[in-house]
């Protein structure tokens, strides 16, 4: 018996079935192997995750250990855990040891510093989140390793002029973006609701151009650098805020300059409508922006620099998350980011 299935005209699949069909036995065991086979890749693609986690986090360890502010904290560290060691050991030496004083002074010499170094380098360790509370203005921030959606707090994600969101084979937005991202988990992948509630948002506001019908794929009406879109309720606002401009040949680029204007008016919306509670922004613009004249830790700097810019001025929130990527934290030296905190507060 041969079976024909119709795949379109001028074509066609034939299927002949085995001369005799394994037995229930037989299928059970083949499933019962191909079960076994998927857990034993699952474990392994799980197993090689965590090694590139590690490995990251290594990487991230080294890097910052090897900047001039982490040796001088080694060193800081390091030379405070000496003098105390030796000066309790000489205070034991006059008090209780013999009058040759204690056996083998060079091995012990040794080993205080060898202590004290491995002290420092602990000490110096870098920590995945940091936090600087300021009185003027009366804030916290807190930079954090970590992910951005799984923070209790109102979100700021960038966004492009078009506010595009079809993520359909990552051709118009990438689902791998804050904004795919936002899409799958914030609104389970439901891409009219989150539409809607962007036209919603954007109802009173006048887009500067409209693209011809045919001339890119995705939306056609263009928004001004900064326009914030404010989307959920008020336990928790997404705070979209358009900060590069998508070309019609679907390439989003944006500048400093664009990346500093959509800061100003995302702190400016979050002032009306946040609540003065807890806000989280990633370090946007550095990925699909094309942002390529800073790097990460600019870009956090500037988020800061620019948040406590208008919190001078009017309070934006009592606490400011700023999140780095954990794929991005051998990219950001946490040291230095403790130090323009610190800098900041003088």
């Amino acid at each position: 018996m041969r079976a024909h299935l119709g795949c379109g005209e001028g074509a066609e699949l034939s299927f002949s079935p085995p001369r005799a069909w394994p037995s229930k036995l037989a299928i059970s065991a083949e499933t019962d192997c191909y079960c076994f086979g998927a857990k034993r890749r699952l474990r392994r693609s799980l197993t090689n995750r965590d090694s590139v986690g590690r490995n990251v986090e290594s990487n991230s360890l080294l890097r910052s250990l090897m900047s001039k502010r982490a040796w001088g904290a080694i060193s800081l560290n390091a030379t405070a855990a000496f003098g105390i060691a030796s000066a309790i050991v000489q205070l034991t030496s006059a008090l209780w040891a013999p009058k040759d004083g204690f056996p083998y002074p060079g091995w012990m010499a040794t080993a205080i510093g060898f202590m004290s170094l491995c002290y420092g380098v602990i000490r110096a360790r870098p920590r995945k989140h940091i936090v600087q509370s300021f009185s003027h203005p009366d804030v916290t921030i807190e930079i954090r390793i970590g992910d951005i959606f799984e923070q209790d707090a109102h979100l700021a994600i960038g966004a492009s002029d078009t506010f595009d969101t079809d993520t359909t084979d990552d051709l118009i937005i990438s689902s791998k973006s804050v904004i795919g991202q936002c899409l799958k988990r914030v609104f389970s992948g439901d891409r009219r609701r989150m539409d809607a509630e962007i036209r919603a948002a954007l109802r009173s506001v006048s887009p500067v151009a409209a693209e011809p019908t045919g001339a890119k794929l995705g939306k056609l009406k263009r928004y001004s650098i900064g326009t914030v879109a404010v989307l959920g309720g008020p336990e928790r606002r997404i705070f979209a805020v358009a900060y590069s401009i998508m070309g019609n040949d679907l390439i989003s680029r944006s500048t400093v300059n664009y990346l500093w204007q959509a800061l100003d008016q995302v702190w400016l919306a979050m002032q009306i409508h946040g609540q003065r509670e807890t806000i989280a922004i990633p370090l946007i613009g550095t990925e699909f922006a094309r942002i390529n004249s800073v790097n990460r830790e600019i870009v956090a700097r500037m988020i800061i620099l620019s948040f406590m810019a208008r919190s001078r001025d009017d309070p934006v929130c009592k606490r400011l998350l700023v999140i780095v990527d954990p794929k991005d934290s051998d990219r950001v030296n946490m040291f230095e980011l403790e130090a323009y905190l610190k800098s900041l507060s003088i």
